[in-house]
């Protein structure tokens, strides 16, 4: 979601102690130490609370979980506390719409127009693209990708109108609206339910026993409430409809297992898996937001990046990566995978400016993999022990 990121300035001189970081590749031995550079970077960054993931070799080798889910209650966050996963949520359907494509139910370069029963306009919620006959072009790559020219959403428009700003196909925009639009190709064109359909493919075979795409009433005993920047409290949104640009609620012992199955291709073929993390379409915008229509960054370039299917992908120190965030003013989420050792780290947290200790967790865990944080965060730069 489109939204003003914290500067974290005045954070970074207080990681000065930060231990150094790890061989590019080494998988931890002793998680003791990182669980405690996890603390002092809560404490520093005023984080409430902190969930973390590691996997290594495509398993989950160590889960943890810190902090308040609740502050004011003095309601510790623990490894099965649900979290609101934001748009980590578009990794999860990215997953999903993988597995239709091995089903052969859906190609990603055949026209969306192919699978609707009506023209896309015709549809109440779409109505506002009628005259603008673009939207014969978008392919659920396209969507899956941000270069369909959607908006992020449409009432950030003046007049809250769906338009086409780009012709698709020819500028990375960010957008939920592309997502969302997937999930209505797949319930209209191919009469799938898509949060029963994710429950039932992903969720259920994964042991994730705790996740699911709209609000359950059983999440509310271990719920985590939100915190923005100045430390005003906001309670958990309990989601009644299923979003695929951002609806999952998920517990940090569950998305484990999702990105372990993730990195490690598990429940696709292996030319499915392949589409997540082939550059479909490169990045050139200096900043994933605001989303620009023209101008670029040369250095997005040199690393590879580029949209793959519901995340971004780029060569780092370590190789082939990809890594999917999630935010809003009281969540802020990541997850970062190393295609060599099958390796990534997830974390969770209930804070709006959880994005202050990302950078130097991440490295810690894996060690560089040259995460483009300042394109992902705009104005934050990589938090790091001078």
């Amino acid at each position: 979601m489109l939204r003003k990121f914290a500067s974290i300035a005045s954070v970074a001189a207080c990681l000065a102690a930060a231990p150094p970081a790890l061989p590019a590749d080494a998988p931890l031995k002793d998680y003791g130490p990182l669980d405690a550079e996890a603390a002092r970077l809560m404490a520093v960054g005023k984080i409430p609370g902190l969930a973390y993931a590691v996997i290594e070799h495509g398993e989950v080798a160590h889960v943890s979980a810190q902090g308040w889910r609740n502050v004011e209650q003095k309601a510790p966050l623990t490894p099965d506390t649900v979290m609101y996963g934001a748009s980590i949520t578009k990794a999860a359907f990215g997953q999903y719409l993988l597995m239709l494509v091995d089903d052969g139910k859906l190609d990603l370069d055949t026209p969306i127009k192919a699978y609707l029963p009506k023209p896309l306009p015709d549809y109440d919620n779409y109505r506002d693209l009628a005259g603008d006959p673009r939207w014969e072009k978008i392919t659920p790559r396209m969507l899956m990708t941000h270069t369909a020219g959607f908006p992020n959403f449409r009432w950030l428009n003046a007049d809250e109108k769906l338009d086409i700003k780009a012709d698709p196909g020819t500028r990375y925009i960010y957008s939920g609206e592309g997502l969302n639009l997937m999930q209505f190709v797949v319930e209209q064109g191919l009469g799938l339910q898509v949060g029963d359909e994710m429950n039932r493919r992903i969720f259920q075979p994964l042991g994730m026993t705790r996740s699911a795409m709209s609000w359950r009433p059983d999440f509310r005993p271990n719920l985590a409430d939100g915190y923005h920047e100045d430390g005003k409290f906001e309670a958990h949104d309990e989601r009644s409809s299923v979003k695929a640009a951002g609806s999952l609620d998920t517990t940090i012992n569950d998305l484990s297992k999702l990105a372990a199955a993730m990195v490690s291709g598990r429940g696709l073929s292996a030319k499915a898996a392949a589409e997540r993390t082939k550059p479909s379409f490169p990045i050139v915008n200096a900043h994933q937001f605001p989303p620009t229509l023209a101008g670029g960054n040369p250095d997005n370039a040199r690393i590879g990046l580029a949209a793959g299917i519901g995340v971004v992908v780029f060569d780092g120190p370590q190789g082939h990566a990809f890594f999917k965030g999630g935010h809003n003013d009281i969540t802020d989420n990541t997850m970062v995978c190393v295609e060599r050792g099958r390796r990534c780290i997830v974390i969770l947290t209930n804070s709006g400016v959880g994005q202050r200790v990302f950078p130097p967790l991440v490295k810690a865990a894996l060690g560089e993999t040259g995460v483009p944080w300042g394109w992902e965060y705009n104005p934050i730069r990589p938090v790091e022990a001078p």
